[in-house]
């Protein structure tokens, strides 16, 4: 058996990857809309959405929608990220009918009762709340409004507190007409399915769903700098980001070996410089990540006051050195550690729906295990040294840094080390 798509009339893509033996079945549907795509005034609407649609529709409570699917041992999500927004469920495989008629009516018809946005309102500001209390999560928020200033693609997913209290109903109303469209949209499933039994109720809960204008995407208009934030905390939580790559980039496969090499595990050169010879930091790693038109590139590392002196100069040297050589073992175990990674994550039905949803809105094709293993075989040293090179050469570094800074290199000395 193997991945399937079907493409009903309006423009609604059903796909399937069955996995034989398994009871279970992971559903969801994938929306090519999230945080870049807010105006100013909208930041922090997908999320806000997001909440929204599981607190009643023109047939179900809130309470409805909650009990309907744990009745049968379900469990029903959702995640808004800054490209897609993504409604899931898993359930036992006779409940996935259960599982499409809950997610096609949260996305259809949701009735937004003022009462439950003024209560969903105060939870989300709540979780605004909770990540400013949380060094490590804010710092990627700071970052990202650093490395792209003045657009949706640097805002906080979250949105601020102030924002999403002036958010109206009319609003989510309005954006979820807008981007909530047939043809923007997967329906994706994992496990214990048939594909025609899926487009079957594809076609029964969603025939009713409109396709959307075409609509320009914002560009990603990366342009980088420094921020630091003097707060009474025990350690400071450092960032340094580089101009990356987006998804469909040559060198994206490369992108994803020189992380891991760099900063990916217990093996890679920064966890072995920083923590097990000197004893910088607890917490470093380095991640990719890409958007449909650009990316970054980032290391983190939570340090104490006294050693932040010493770590920035540490990362910059070993960011040099991959740019000049890499040895051969190192990158055959990066490759290892990410088709390990692969493999283990195609085991599981919630991973592999995931995995073929936003690869259709990212590809517009499901791409194949043989193909994504080829292509991180295919890295060597010389590649991942030229994605070294490629990202010192592609502008200027954004450096975010919260906590007793005061002994961090300053920006100017730090960059020139670059040079």
């Amino acid at each position: 058996m193997s991945i399937e798509i079907t493409t009903l009339n309006n423009g609604l893509r059903v796909i399937t990857d069955p996995m034989p033996g398994l009871r279970t079945a992971s559903v969801g549907l994938w929306v090519d809309a999230g945080a870049r795509y807010e105006q100013a005034a909208e930041n922090g609407i997908s999320h806000l959405l997001e909440h929204m649609a599981f607190k009643g529709t023109a047939r179900r409570s809130a309470l409805a929608i909650a009990e309907e699917i744990e009745a049968v041992g379900g469990h029903l999500n959702a995640y808004t990220s800054r490209e897609q927004t993504a409604y899931y469920a898993r359930v036992l495989c006779d409940d996935t009918p259960l599982a499409v008629d809950i997610l096609a009516d949260i996305l259809q018809r949701s009735v937004f009762a003022s009462e439950e946005l003024e209560r969903e309102r105060q939870v989300v500001i709540q979780e605004i709340g909770q990540a400013e209390d949380t060094p490590d999560d804010i710092i990627f928020d700071l970052l990202q409004g650093v490395a792209y200033p003045d657009q949706a693609l640097g805002r906080p997913i979250l949105g601020t507190a102030e924002g999403v209290a002036a958010l109206a109903r009319e609003g989510l109303a309005d954006y979820m007409g807008r981007h909530y469209r047939a043809d923007r949209m997967v329906l994706a499933a994992a496990g214990g399915v048939a594909h025609e039994s899926l487009v079957a109720l594809a076609r029964e809960h969603f025939a009713e769903l409109k396709p959307g204008a075409a609509r320009p995407r914002p560009p990603a208009r990366y342009e980088g700098g420094d921020l630091r934030e003097e707060r009474d905390l025990e350690q400071v939580h450092f960032t340094l980001t580089f101009p990356a790559f987006a998804y469909q980039d040559p060198d994206f496969q490369a992108l994803q070996v020189y992380a891991t090499l760099l900063g990916g595990g217990m093996s890679s050169r920064l966890f072995q410089e920083v923590r097990e010879k000197r004893g910088l930091a607890y917490s470093i790693y380095s991640f990719a990540t890409s958007y449909l038109d650009g990316g970054l590139f980032t290391i983190y590392a939570g340090t104490g006051e006294k050693e932040a002196a010493e770590l920035a100069p540490l990362i910059a040297d070993e960011i040099l050195k991959v740019a000049t050589r890499v040895e051969e073992a190192e990158v055959v175990r990066a490759r290892a550690q990410l088709k390990a990674g692969l493999l283990m994550s195609l085991e599981s039905s919630s991973s592999r729906c995931e995995q073929i949803a936003r690869q259709m809105l990212i590809y517009g094709r499901p791409l194949g295990e043989d193909e994504l293993i080829a292509g991180v075989d295919a890295v060597d040293g010389a590649a991942v040294s030229r994605v070294a090179r490629r990202l010192l050469a592609a502008g200027k570094p954004t450096l975010a840094a919260i906590g007793p800074i005061g002994r961090l290199e300053n920006y100017d000395t730090l960059t020139a080390r670059f040079s």
